[in-house]
């Protein structure tokens, strides 16, 4: 545990293959707001300016009850991981005739397949990188504090040569949105979220962004926004540099966030800079003689997350 500053990206993912991410919305999550409020508040800003509907890809941390409700009337499709602990409920039985309508129908629990009813569709394909693989598709699922909206969960299953999943974890989907992508290709759609994860720790060791020592917030944010800003100066320069790999390096049909990094020297020279020259070594003129020195400010450290009740607590009437 380390103490310092949450942020939230939303990042444009331009290509099929390779691991550029170009951020659209790079923002500090403040004490007062949540990783998944801030990341509604982002989708909802961007969602408006986008030419077509959208197929966003979240990580298991956003694929929960309250990203859909607060996303629902956004224009955006929803992609997102759940991890294997999760229980969801199916349909609701048709009204009897007395009492209050059910919304929760059967338990539909990832990690029992005793829960499990027949899926919609089920198919087995051939990846070149993954090998065989089996997709299973259940629809008409929901969390059960959003059942208004009706999701489609997809287990990808890697298989061995015979035929048995007893190596690989399986991974699961939730889709929610109008139309999901054919269950073949909807799953390396997914994939494609990898791509932020390059990008924060492009951003980490190439571009130093969490190398410096800052006091305030406002530091934070001003030197957190050269991140997108550089990146998309290297997007944009991608067809312009001169690949030049190092001696131990291979040439690249596609350059990398970093190739072209390592070759944006040569744009540098061309375009020049408006900073002034710097000043020589060691004739800095020091500390003023009798100004004070004010010590830096200490904010208190904000703690976020939940406590889990206890199992013995008293239960409230």
């Amino acid at each position: 545990m380390t103490v310092g500053y949450g942020y939230s990206t939303l990042a444009w993912i331009p290509e099929a293959q390779g691991s550029w991410a170009v951020p659209l919305l790079h923002e500090r999550i403040t004490s007062w707001d949540s990783p998944i409020s801030q990341a509604v508040q982002q989708l909802s800003k961007v969602s408006s300016h986008l030419p077509s509907r959208a197929l966003s890809l979240w990580d298991s941390e956003y694929g929960c009850a309250p990203l859909v409700n607060q996303t629902a009337e956004l224009p955006v499709d929803k992609l997102m991981r759940r991890s294997s602990n999760l229980c969801l409920s199916g349909p609701p039985p048709a009204y009897g005739g007395r009492g209050r309508p059910k919304v929760h129908g059967a338990r539909f629990k990832l990690n029992d397949p005793t829960t499990w009813s027949s899926p919609a569709q089920q198919v087995e394909v051939d990846d070149p990188d993954f090998g065989r693989l089996r997709l299973r598709v259940w629809q008409n699922l929901h969390f059960r504090l959003s059942p208004s909206y009706p999701m489609s969960i997809l287990l990808v299953e890697r298989l061995t040569p015979d035929g048995l999943t007893r190596v690989f974890q399986p991974m699961w989907l939730a889709f929610v949105g109008l139309k999901m992508p054919p269950v073949a290709e909807v799953w390396r759609l997914y994939l494609r979220r990898f791509a932020l994860d390059h990008w924060y720790r492009f951003a980490k060791n190439r571009l130093h962004w969490t190398v410096p020592v800052l006091s305030t917030p406002a530091q934070c944010d001003r030197w957190s926004d050269l991140m997108p800003i550089v990146t998309w100066q290297l997007w944009l320069a991608r067809q312009l540099v001169a690949q030049r790999p190092l001696p131990w390096q291979k040439s690249l049909a596609k350059l990398t966030p970093g190739r072209v990094a390592q070759s944006f020297g040569s744009i540098l020279a061309l375009l020049g800079t408006p900073a002034q020259p710097p000043k020589l070594r060691g004739k800095s003129p020091g500390w003023i003689q009798g100004r004070k020195r004010r010590p830096r400010i200490r904010y208190p450290v904000v703690k976020k997350g939940f406590s889990r009740p206890r199992k013995n607590a008293p239960k409230s009437l």
